[in-house]
């Protein structure tokens, strides 16, 4: 697996811990579930976060993942050819980094469908 870029940005803030500190902390298990998934995929996948969302990237980015609200996790997921249906929603003005998004509440959201849709957006980076 290859090693992550580091949590730590420069002043040593822990970039991750921010994202799920104060009322934000009861989403963390969310992004943990997303992590699990996105590593299972490859030793290739490298887990990059920046301020306000983490960046999963192969040779190019195929998903962020983002605490938007209170309640809830956007997993931001760059599927070009892919028709949005259900969950799988247009990124629109989310994040123009990537084509879908998919709103979760709770880890066990983390399910086969966005496994499947991670590692389409894998498949494709």
């Amino acid at each position: 697996m290859k090693s992550d870029a580091g949590s730590k940005a420069e002043g040593g803030i822990d970039l991750v811990a921010a994202q799920y500190a104060g009322p934000k902390a009861g989403l963390k298990p969310i992004y943990d579930a997303v992590i699990k998934a996105a590593r299972s995929l490859g030793k290739d996948v490298e887990i990059a976060p920046k301020k306000t969302y983490v960046s999963l990237r192969r040779k190019k980015q195929f998903a962020i993942v983002q605490p938007s609200t209170r309640t809830r996790v956007d997993l931001g997921i760059n599927l070009k050819d892919e028709k949005a249906t259900g969950r799988l929603e247009e990124a629109g003005s989310f994040n123009a980094m990537v084509s879908h998004r998919v709103r979760l509440e709770n880890p066990a959201d983390v399910d086969k469908d966005v496994k499947a849709w991670l590692k389409k957006a894998w498949s494709g980076a």
